[in-house]
């Protein structure tokens, strides 16, 4: 099959690989239909290469229909449609069963530390094969893949992968009040369908910030009050209060992580960082600060007193400073974590009608094939040709 794989640092190419095979009684041969490039690809293709080994399959954002099954598997059959969440989770573990199912416990990277697999994210979640191939093996097949209708486009259902889950836990751990506000940083993909959940939810005010311009219109247009960090990069906290009685929004959610604007001195770590040997990288990573705290220490600049600050973007850096006295002084209460995805799946399904109240069906703003994937990252990661939202089709 062809699938796309990482090769080093801004190196990804679509290469032939060997078929995947039922392995366990319960596992499933999905053929791929739709499957997201997501902005957290983006950290495997800049800066986690130390974690990553040439030939990896990338990619945890996949949709598509059961081509094969183990003689264990009876809640699906062959030629049934499914989406296949990023958190390799069993869905019966203790964690699952809390609704933790980045936590899984049958799946957790012990040896790294780590909460449960991810499906194409490194070796500190577990080095499974991902999903921006033509076919993916999916483990725990009866209690993991979400069976979704036939005939809406993959469009309808495809984010209930990544997007829609991870946005809808970012909006609910930021508890925002009835009526209330909340300022989301970064408006990619999780931050876009973050500000269209926190609206559908009952946020009268919804702020974006961003500084790429069809991401600010995108955003305008959807009814959120855009700040373009291009003019307010020094002074963002004052913008927000101008526009909340001088109080700050009543949560803030980050949505941007370590790839955050700025922070020169970080920057140049973290691309130092990428140069090094594996054996070198690894504990820098893992033990020295190396993460780009620009949008974090915004959000505690903007959240109000007694506000809540959640985090949504992936951090990387052990060590990372937090403003710990600027937090307590402000009673900010923090929420943060990988999104778990079943967890919110059944609050989420009733909104994806053909009404499309989140705008899900026309969310993509390309579709590609996947022999189109390497160029589709290097535009994505520059954030070139108004691309917010990629779908490849194998």
């Amino acid at each position: 099959m062809r699938a796309l794989t990482w090769q080093g640092k801004r190196d990804v190419r679509v290469d032939e690989v060997p078929d995947p095979r039922i392995e366990k009684p319960d596992d499933v041969i999905v053929q791929v239909t739709s499957t997201g490039i997501c902005g957290s690809d983006l950290h495997l293709y800049e800066v986690l290469g130390p974690f990553l080994d040439a030939g990896d399959i990338l990619g945890h954002e996949a949709m598509g229909v059961v081509a094969e099954k183990g003689p264990g598997v009876t809640e699906l059959a062959v030629g049934d449609r499914v989406v296949i969440p990023f958190n390799v989770s069993c869905n019966t573990c203790w964690m699952c069963r809390q609704g933790l199912q980045s936590q899984c416990e049958t799946t957790q990277v012990t040896s790294m530390g780590s909460g449960g697999s991810l499906f194409g994210y490194t070796k500190l979640y577990g080095q499974v094969p991902g999903g921006q191939a033509e076919l993916l093996r999916v483990p725990f097949g009866n209690t993991l893949p979400i069976k979704v209708p036939e005939g809406p486009p993959d469009d309808r259902f495809v984010y209930l992968s990544d997007v829609l889950p991870t946005a809808w836990q970012a909006v609910e751990y930021a508890d925002i009040p009835p009526g209330g506000s909340v300022t989301v940083l970064g408006l990619g993909p999780i931050g876009d369908m973050a500000t269209r959940i926190a609206r559908l939810r009952g946020a009268e005010l919804v702020i974006g910030v961003d500084l790429v311009d069809t991401r600010l219109e995108r955003a305008r247009r959807n009814g959120v009050t855009v700040i373009d960090l291009r003019h307010h990069e020094k002074d963002l906290g004052d913008a927000v209060r101008e526009l909340t009685q001088g109080r700050g929004t009543d949560a803030v959610i980050d949505a941007v992580g370590l790839e955050a604007h700025g922070a020169p001195v970080a920057k140049a770590a973290q691309w130092a960082t990428g140069l090094l040997p594996d054996k070198l990288a690894r504990p820098l990573m893992e033990k020295a600060g190396v993460d780009r705290m620009g949008a974090l220490l915004a959000g505690v600049d903007a959240v109000r007193r007694g506000g809540t600050l959640s985090i949504s973007g992936v951090y990387g850096g052990a060590a990372s400073p937090m403003p710990l006295l600027t937090m307590f002084d402000k009673q900010i209460q923090v929420r943060m974590g990988q999104a778990n995805v079943w967890r919110w799946v059944e609050d989420i399904r009733p909104h994806l009608t053909d009404d499309d109240p989140l705008g899900v069906d026309t969310f993509a703003t390309h579709h590609l094939p996947l022999q189109d994937a390497p160029a589709a990252y290097a535009t994505f990661q520059a954030k070139e040709d108004g691309m917010v939202k990629t779908l490849l089709k194998p």
